[in-house]
Formats: C-alpha cells, sequence, structure tokens
C-alpha cells in the first residue's frame, strides 16, 4: 500500500518516462524467454525424431540380418545370430545396441566385454508391460542422470511371422552441445540490440513525456494562481492533444463560471453584513426599551400624589429613562455612521453606583442587589456597563420559569485584588452542559424567543476592557455568572 502512494506521488512525466522504460524492458525479456523456450522445443524434437530415424534403420538392418540367417530364428539363438553382427550394426549407425530376452535379460551388447558388468541388470518389469501393452510395442524411457538428458528405446524384435523373438534397447544420449552454442549466440545478439533499443527509449521517453506533460505544467500553474478573490486569467494555448484542447476549453470556462460566482459571493456577503448589523442593532435597542417599559409600569404603579418624596422619585425615573434613552441614541448614532456598535468612551466612575441604579429598574421582589463595599472605582464607559447588567439580568429572569415557586436571582459586587467582580446568579432551569461551549456564539441560545446576540455582544465588550466572563451552571438548579473587570487603586 505505501509503495502504491508513492507511486501515485509521482509526476506524470515521470510516469510515463518510466512506463516506456519498462515496456521495453518487459518485451526484451519476454522475447528471450520465448527465444530459450523454443530453442529447447527445437532440440527436444530433434532428438526424439533422431532415434526414432536411427530406431528404425537398425530394425530394418536387424529384419535382414534375421532373414539371411542359417540359426532357427527362436528367442534362445538371438545372441548366437548377432554374436558379431551387433558390433558392426553399432558401429554402422553410431550408437549402442542391447539385445534382451523377453523376460528382460541381457542377450547381447554391442559395448565392449570389458565394460560390460558381470551381472548385466535386467529390464525393469513395468517398461516390459509397457512395450508388450503398447499399440506400437514401443517405448520410449527418459531420465535425467548427472544433468544430462538420456533417452532408451525399448520395442520388440519380430521374426518373419511376427511372432517375438527378444527385446531391443537403443541408449540414446542427447547432446546440446550445439544449440547451447547457438542460444548464447542468439542471446548475445538480442541483448545488445535491446541495450541499443534501451538508449534510443530513453531518449524518446524523456522527449515524449516532456512533450506530453508541457501543456498539463501550464495548465496546473494556472490552477494553483486561480482564486475567488482575484481576477483570474484564461489559458491561451492551442495544444496538439484533443484531450489537452478539451482540459484548457473546461478550465477557461471555470474561470468564466468563477467570476461570476465572486460577484454573487460578493453580494451575499454584504447583504449577509447588513442583515447582520440590522439584527445587532435591533437587539440593541430592544435592550433600552425593557427597562424603559419597566421604568415606565413601575411608575405608574406607585404613583402618588400627595408623596412627600415624589420630586425625587420623578427625578430617579427620570434619570433611569435618561440613560436607556442615551443608550439608544448611541445606537442610532454608530449606525448611521455605519458602525456595528457605539464607540467606548472610557469613564472614571462608581462601578457601585451605575450598578444599583441600574438594577432600580427591576421591580421584582426576588431580585436582590449586595455590594460588600459602597465604592469601588473602574475605567470603563457607562453605556456599556449598563448594558452589561441590564442583559445579565434579563437573561437571569428568562431562565427561570413564570409557575417556579421560590424565585431568585442575587446580583453582588465586591473587590477581588486588582478587579472587581460582578456576579448574577439564578435559579432558574441552567444550561445543559453539552451547550456550555456554545454558550457565547452569536445567534446560539436556549430561550424560545430571541436572536442569541447579548450575550456575544457583552463577551466582547468585556474583553476590550481587558476583562473576562465566566458562568458556572447546573442543568434544573441555576446558573451563575462572574464578571471581571480592572479597577482603579485609591
Amino acid at each position: 500500500m505505501f509503495k502504491g502512494y508513492k507511486i501515485s506521488m509521482l509526476s506524470l512525466q515521470i510516469r510515463i518516462f518510466l512506463s516506456m522504460i519498462v515496456l521495453i524492458i518487459v518485451a526484451s525479456i519476454l522475447l528471450a524467454t520465448i527465444s530459450i523456450f523454443q530453442f529447447k522445443n527445437e532440440a527436444k524434437q530433434y532428438h526424439q525424431e533422431r532415434l526414432d530415424r536411427k530406431e528404425d534403420a537398425i530394425k530394418e538392418n536387424i529384419n535382414y540380418v534375421l532373414s539371411n540367417t542359417t540359426y532357427p530364428l527362436t528367442p534362445n539363438n538371438l545372441s548366437l545370430i548377432f554374436k558379431d553382427k551387433i558390433h558392426e550394426l553399432s558401429d554402422i549407425h553410431n550408437l549402442e545396441i542391447n539385445i534382451y530376452s523377453l523376460d528382460g535379460k541381457l542377450l547381447k551388447s554391442s559395448k565392449s566385454n570389458f565394460s560390460i558388468d558381470p551381472v548385466a541388470p535386467p529390464i525393469p518389469k513395468y517398461i516390459i508391460k509397457l512395450v508388450q501393452s503398447s499399440i506400437e510395442k514401443r517405448y520410449v524411457d527418459i531420465k535425467n542422470i548427472d544433468g544430462q538428458k538420456k533417452r532408451s528405446s525399448y520395442s520388440l524384435i519380430k521374426d518373419d511371422k511376427f511372432k517375438p523373438l527378444g527385446i531391443l534397447n537403443l541408449p540414446y544420449v542427447e547432446d546440446d552441445s550445439y544449440y547451447q552454442t547457438e542460444l548464447q549466440n542468439f542471446l548475445i545478439r538480442l541483448a545488445q540490440v535491446y541495450s541499443f533499443m534501451l538508449l534510443v527509449a530513453f531518449a524518446v521517453a524523456y522527449f515524449l513525456s516532456s512533450y506530453i506533460t508541457k501543456s498539463l505544467k501550464t495548465i496546473s500553474d494556472k490552477l494553483s494562481e486561480t482564486s475567488l478573490n482575484q481576477k483570474n486569467e484564461k489559458i491561451v494555448l492551442e495544444a496538439s492533444s484533443k484531450e489537452i484542447n478539451l482540459l484548457i476549453n473546461a478550465y477557461n470556462a471555470m474561470v468564466d463560471e468563477l467570476e461570476k460566482s465572486a460577484l454573487k459571493l460578493a453580494q451575499s456577503e454584504r447583504e449577509e453584513a447588513w442583515q447582520e448589523m440590522a439584527k445587532q442593532v435591533a437587539h440593541e435597542i430592544k435592550n433600552p426599551l425593557t427597562p424603559m417599559r419597566l421604568t415606565v409600569q413601575s411608575f405608574q404603579r406607585k404613583f402618588e400624589p400627595n408623596d412627600p418624596n415624589l420630586k425625587q422619585k420623578i427625578n430617579d425615573y427620570s434619570e433611569t429613562l435618561i440613560q436607556q434613552i442615551d443608550t439608544m441614541s448611541s445606537v442610532a448614532s454608530a449606525f448611521s455612521n455605519f458602525a456595528s456598535m457605539p464607540a467606548q468612551q472610557n469613564e472614571t466612575l462608581n462601578v457601585v453606583d451605575v450598578v444599583e441604579l441600574t438594577m432600580d429598574i427591576f421591580n421584582e421582589e426576588y431580585i436582590v442587589f449586595k455590594a460588600e463595599e459602597e465604592e469601588i472605582i473602574s475605567k470603563i464607559d457607562r453605556t456599556q456597563l449598563i448594558r452589561i447588567i441590564t442583559n445579565l439580568v434579563k437573561n437571569a429572569i428568562q431562565s427561570i420559569p413564570e409557575n417556579q415557586e421560590n424565585k431568585s436571582i442575587l446580583v453582588t459586587i465586591k473587590k477581588e485584588n486588582d478587579n472587581v467582580l460582578i456576579t448574577v446568579a439564578d435559579n432558574g432551569i441552567g444550561i445543559a452542559a453539552e451547550d456550555f461551549h456554545r454558550i457565547f456564539e452569536p445567534k446560539f441560545t436556549t430561550k424560545s424567543s430571541g436572536m442569541g446576540l447579548g450575550l456575544g455582544i457583552i463577551k466582547n465588550i468585556i474583553e476590550n476592557y481587558k476583562g473576562t466572563i465566566t458562568f458556572e451552571s447546573q442543568k434544573g438548579k441555576g446558573t451563575t455568572f462572574i464578571v471581571s473587570l480592572p479597577i482603579i487603586n485609591t
């Protein structure tokens, strides 16, 4: 698998080059293999035909001797009949001749007397059976002895009435020296020719692969430079290959489509940006409206013309409304100037006073505010701080089901090292653990209404002031948000 991966990573030019070289090498190996097989097959056929010819000639001579002998033609007289003739026949045909009885015992051999074993081995019984049972009354036994192939032909010797007298054996040693020499010479010539062809193939493969991949390299370079964010140039090239021309035309058509897609995408991104800004502005405007509505409703419920503190209460209500109106005015001004949110104005203020004043717009009895100190000074935009507190408290209120008993929202402020910690804790439905990582994502909300922009926006505000916002939550028990902002030590 790893080797296949390495081959697939090679360039097309190298693969074409290697393919042509491998093709030449495989062709030479295949031709050499076929030639060796052909030479061996011809040698085998030659020896088989040569043995057949010699056997036919010797048997004719044997029949001639049998027809002119003075001895009775019986199996026992074969040794007498061929006593001297067997050596003459062996010299004429240049082949060893052995005559056996029908039961496989050696009767006469053309070998010299001193080279014949005192007790010559008989013919194996299975060979005698094969000779007698075959249609031609003949069998050729082939054996490899000391790396040399030897053939032994066995056939019946018959009288003039076709009655078997004995068995003729002709041992034949195959001499392949001629064919081996011819094969060796042929392979040398073949290697010389293919070595020359291999050199030519190297040159042809190199130039051919370069020629084929030249146009593809041009297309590849253009493709690597193609981008959605720029003006892409078409390929002006007339290739000699129909397939490459089709590829060039397809690339040029893709460039046209890419340009159209880029225009559509740019328009879509502009529209989406405007929609997103409109949603954020709507959300930021909606935040002050809710406190303003609550303030007016509270004023209606608690208005008492004869109240001695009437003037102070009207001033408090008016100041709260003015703060929220200022927030809306900042959002509107920012939108008119194509800014996503109001610019931050750093003010040195008492965080405790601003948060306490912001909490006055929430009239629910279960909302409690506590501060460990009367003054904690920080440098932050008043409007942004109001937005942070309002958003967190509103989220806490909405997280508690309306039919829940013992509702509780606790807002606390305390000083810790060089930071002010503002905590908003509720006993609402809580946040599922699988939603923890998404809680500050834009457009994510666990509520049935709203756009999920609030927490994302205030997180950005807090981080712009080098602060942090974290939370702890348990499903069904409630959530606590902790805002940490740097303070000014006095």
